[in-house]
């Protein structure tokens, strides 16, 4: 017997014919729902006949979820009534795959022996001859019922010698691989299919009358058709005979459209309408008494749609959702056929498409035609490749998996559209509140990052209400660890323990990078002069960032990195100067009120105690831990006022970028950060009064002399009040390695930790801190960004790059010590 991979296997059979035995012998355990084993389920006994409806409803449930997920289910049950199949052939239909009836014709006295035999079956003769009554007048009807195979094995001898064989169905064809081009709607225009066969590649062949007959590429690409080669262009005859010997010489796959449905059927004598283009074609295929003949054993054939590439590919002529990938029903091939439609029509008559494309989720990228559109754009994994070349628009094929669009302009247009051939509204890319919300688990190239529920949550009352439209959303910034907790004398971060952390990993080349004290900002910017800028949780940077993007914008442009990089597009990385530009209620509310507090109280608090010693009162050391107190207030005051100018508009703001992500068709991310600072470099060199200089200096981690020069650099830099420095593998360094590491300067960390943290006590304190749960944060989330610029560089759908994006702003509310 040979069954499909993917089916609803009833098994139909009296008690004791063998139907388990059976199911054990060809099917694996977990294929097999068995309804004695259901009951016992539910109620510890599976003869416990008065728990069948309880066990069935339990069975379907599971037997569904099977279905649901593509795989085979076998249902070990009686089955000799009508109801009991009925309801199998109900729940295959809603999951849309084929059902097999296999149905076990033993002797009755045979079946009863075999009952007898078994002492756990306590009901008498009369139960299994009327089964076998029941059998016998369900033989002849269960194709009409629905079952689409019914083998049935007559006698003990053929259920011992059966065999099952699984074949595939026939739209499954994922070993083929490619690499494929994917042609849209070709209705007739045979002159324009081959000047875009020979523009993909391929080499045509042709009769002693000059006609094509087929074509091969000899790269071994494969053509896939997504149908409707045929009606209102000039020759349909000529691209079927094109076509049919590309398919025959298995250079080509092609799909049914709903003209090629319509004509199979006109041709095989039914009553059809001879409208949009059919009657064009029956005159021409009547005039062409070669190729006639062949064309219905080819319709015929054409199936609904194909699953290539291991199921990375889905073709099909009006597209087709996940739910229907792989399965086979009529309202699969319908779907395929004619799409969907919201019920309505528009002004011209035509049905209104349902936009099923911005509801789609799947993995596969989809590939169709049937409604023209000037020109193909990607929506959540899918395109439309008929470009309307009959109505005088342009024949177009996808190339897979390289994404480029290959097409040639009509030669004319042959047939007046009923609606105009005009740009659409923009695409909504189908945003949904459940691809972000509760617990979910993202796929990474690092392995897969779990978000909590409730960090969602408090995830998307930030979205929700203040982050920059998701257009523009497409990557955030992931935390960063710091460095080891020093053991230096009087440091708490110091860059002999942070090249020792890349020492240990293994990272032969380390780049420290000077650490800008600003704001941490994303600029996606677009070569027409529009763009955003916003902050580190996905909030606007500036009200009205017009003017910065216009300055970025231009200096990319001095700098020729359009060009250079292939882009119409960046996203840079970079921090904005100074940090009061973003941050002045931070630094008033938080800083400067402390400043002033202890201002304010402490030489007060030491002119009390001095009047106190006049006074022959001991104070011990109270004068000089209050003297000590002032003198760290006073570092903490000059700490943040460093960090603070005045700024009007731009003038006085800086941009310090350190990362060009990523760009048209591409993520920089992984490459080497010399060659991040060298773009950077030039984009200072455009405009310096803009941009700042990111110093830096290269250094061997397991060099002492290498350490020692980074040591004195970093003193340097911290001496004269940055921040401290930034620690990056000079090459991608993989998943399991921090990408950087903080290491700030002992005065800084005074507004981090407090004005007196120096103190040994609390210092000492401090070395306590635990870095593994920030460590793994900084992980998790650089692993999401890079997921997020990969996804976009290969032009995922943008639900999928905003659901990693909201992931690494949901990550932010893990509870790690914000000091950190």
């Amino acid at each position: 017997m040979k069954i499909p991979e993917l089916c609803l296997v009833a098994l139909v059979g009296v008690s004791g014919s063998g139907k388990s035995t059976f199911a054990r012998r060809h099917f694996a355990p977990t294929q097999v729902l068995s309804s004695d084993a259901f009951r016992a389920l539910v109620a510890d006994d599976e003869n416990d006949q008065s728990a069948s409806g309880d066990a069935f409803d339990a069975l379907h449930y599971v037997a569904g979820k099977r279905l649901r997920a593509g795989r085979l289910t076998v249902v070990d049950a009686t089955n000799v009534q009508q109801h009991a199949r009925q309801a199998l052939v109900a729940l295959a239909r809603e999951h849309d795959v084929p059902r097999v009836a296999i149905v076990l014709d033993v002797p009755e006295d045979e079946c009863w022996a075999r009952t007898q035999a078994r002492p756990d079956r306590d009901f008498g003769r009369p139960v299994v001859a009327r089964q076998h009554r029941d059998l016998r007048r369900s033989l002849r009807g269960l194709a009409r019922e629905g079952f689409r195979q019914v083998h049935v094995l007559r006698g003990v001898a053929e259920v011992d010698a059966a065999t099952v064989e699984y074949e595939p169905l026939y739209n499954n064809r994922k070993e083929l691989t490619g690499p494929f081009d994917i042609v849209g709607d070709v209705h007739g225009c045979r002159a324009e299919l081959e000047l875009l066969l020979d523009r993909l590649g391929y080499v045509l062949s042709r009769d002693e009358l000059g006609r094509p007959v087929g074509a091969a590429h000899p790269e071994g690409r494969t053509a896939v058709f997504v149908g409707d080669l045929v009606d209102r262009g000039p020759d349909s005859p000529g691209v079927l005979r094109l076509v049919m010997g590309m398919v025959a010489a298995g250079h080509a796959l092609c799909v049914s459209g709903n003209h090629e449905a319509k004509l199979l059927r006109k041709l095989r004598g039914a009553n059809v309408s001879l409208s949009h283009g059919l009657a064009e074609t029956m005159e021409q295929l009547a005039a062409d008494a070669e190729v006639s003949p062949l064309v219905p054993t080819f319709l015929e054939e054409l199936i609904s749609h194909y699953v290539l590439d291991g199921g990375r590919l889905v073709v099909a002529h009006a597209g087709l959702k996940e739910a229907y990938h792989g399965r086979a029903s009529g309202r699969v091939r319908s779907f395929a056929l004619y799409g969907d439609t919201t019920g309505e029509t528009d002004e011209y008559g035509l049905p209104v498409r349902y936009p099923w494309a911005t509801e789609y989720r799947g993995r596969a990228m989809v590939v169709y035609g049937h409604t023209p559109t000037p020109a193909p754009e990607w929506v959540n994994n899918t395109i439309c490749v008929d470009t309307g070349c009959v109505f005088g628009g342009s024949l177009t094929a996808l190339r897979y998996p390289s994404r480029e669009l290959v097409s040639v302009p009509a030669a004319r247009e042959y047939y007046a559209p009923a609606r105009p051939l005009a740009p659409g509204a923009p695409v909504d890319e189908g945003f949904d509140l459940a691809d972000v919300t509760g617990r979910r688990s993202l796929e990474t190239a690092a392995g897969r990052v779990t978000v909590a529920a409730e960090n969602a949550a408090a995830a998307l009352e930030v979205m929700s209400r203040f982050a920059v439209d998701p257009a523009w959303l497409v990557w955030l910034p992931p935390t960063m660890a710091p460095a080891s907790t020093s053991i230096q004398e009087g440091y708490l971060e110091h860059p002999v323990e942070a090249l020792a952390d890349y020492a240990r990993a293994g990272v032969p080349r380390v780049v420290c990078q000077e650490k800008h004290m600003g704001s941490r900002a994303v600029l996606n910017v677009r070569r027409d002069g529009s763009g955003a800028v916003y902050t580190r949780t996905g909030r606007a940077f500036f009200p009205d960032a017009g003017p910065l993007v216009e300055r970025v914008v231009a200096a990319i442009g001095g700098a020729k990195l359009w060009d250079k990089l292939g882009t119409d597009w960046l996203l840079l990385d970079a921090e904005v100067l100074p940090w009061s530009a973003k941050a002045e209620p931070l630094i008033r509310d938080q800083y400067a009120s402390v400043a002033a507090a202890a201002g304010a109280a402490l030489p007060a608090a030491r002119a009390a105690l001095a009047a106190a010693a006049a006074r022959g009162v001991e104070v011990g050391d109270l004068p000089g831990r209050f003297a000590a107190k002032e003198s760290a207030i006073a570092a903490f005051t000059a700490v943040y006022r460093g960090y603070c100018w005045p700024t009007d508009g731009l003038a006085g703001v800086r941009v310090a970028p350190f990362h060009v992500l990523a760009g048209a068709g591409a993520s920089y991310a992984r490459r080497g950060h010399e060659w991040h600072l060298a773009l950077v470099d030039r984009l200072v060199a455009a405009d310096p009064e803009l941009f700042a200089t990111t110093r830096r200096l290269v250094v061997d981690p397991g060099d002492p002399d290498g350490v020692a020069a980074a040591t004195r650099w970093w003193l340097e830099l911290t001496a004269a009040g940055g921040e401290g420095m930034v620690l990056k593998p000079a090459e991608d360094a993989g998943p399991r390695v921090q990408p950087a590491i903080k290491c700030r300067g002992r005065e800084y960390l005074r507004i981090i930790y407090g004005p007196d943290y120096t103190e040994p006590e609390r210092l000492a304190a401090l070395r306590g801190r635990r870095l593994g749960r920030k460590r793994g944060l900084a992980l998790r989330e650089q692993a999401l960004g890079l997921a997020a610029l990969d996804l976009l560089a290969a032009g995922g759908p943008a639900w999928r790059v905003h659901q990693l994006v909201f992931a690494v702003l949901a990550c932010e509310s893990e509870p790690v010590d914000p000091r950190l």
